[in-house]
């Protein structure tokens, strides 16, 4: 059963996660042969103040 586990700094609409959520689904079946209703996706929608990257978090300036 695949899960897929998607964090992503900021969020994302509904409609962004649907589809998503469908190009994954439908890459999985295709590629390794796994029923759609075997696979599993979450999203997590973190705030810029939790992510950093090269020692600054994505929320400062500069």
């Amino acid at each position: 059963m695949p899960y897929v586990n998607i964090r992503i700094a900021g969020t994302l609409t509904r409609e962004q996660k649907r589809k998503i959520a469908e190009e994954i689904t439908e890459t999985l079946e295709r590629v390794a042969n796994k029923p759609r209703s075997y696979t599993y996706i979450a999203f997590d929608e973190l705030p810029d103040e939790n992510w950093a990257i090269a020692g600054k978090l994505l929320d400062e300036d500069g």
